[in-house]
């Protein structure tokens, strides 16, 4: 069963995590959130659901939204084989997602606990905003707190340069 995301909400709420919420209506871009002109803009993130060539290792990326991702210095930097982007079948089987909907929360669904989290070093310290398993919502916590969930869930999540 995928977290929802009341779910996730619930999540949130039981771990004491404090947290804003934007519902808004449906963004799938960028430039689309962009145009919502929500408080804390400047802390939205951008989401890549990536894996190598042979599907063995699945990669969150979540980064600034005004990077772009590098997938072949990535590739250098994790040690791994040829880096793209997943598909949307594997996103929905791992993460329970659709595509316009990847969020670091979608590990929540992540049962196998297969994807590791790759977080910008950028948002170390600062608020991040992510959406809540659908494109309709937008939560900002600390970074910190969404590390802590992951880790939590048994996912594994690390700090990385951009």
């Amino acid at each position: 069963m995928s977290m929802i995301k009341e779910d996730v909400i619930r999540l949130l709420d039981s771990q004491g995590i404090h947290y804003d919420l934007a519902e808004h209506g449906p963004v799938y871009t960028i430039e689309e959130i962009d145009a919502l002109k929500l408080a804390n803009a400047d802390g939205i993130a951008k989401n890549l659901f990536i894996r190598d060539d042979k599907k063995r290792q699945y990669f969150l990326l979540t980064m600034q939204k005004d990077r772009r991702a590098d997938l072949k210095q990535l590739q250098a930097c994790l040690g791994t084989r040829k880096l793209s982007l997943a598909s949307e079948a594997d996103l929905g089987s791992i993460l329970g997602l659709i595509k316009g909907t990847v969020t670091p929360l979608g590990v929540l669904n992540d049962q196998e606990h297969r994807v590791t989290v790759l977080l910008d070093t950028a948002f170390q310290g600062r608020l991040i905003g992510v959406h809540l398993n659908t494109n309709t919502a937008t939560v900002w916590l600390r970074t910190d707190d969404l590390f802590y969930l992951i880790e939590q869930h048994g996912n594994a999540v690390r700090w990385i340069e951009i």
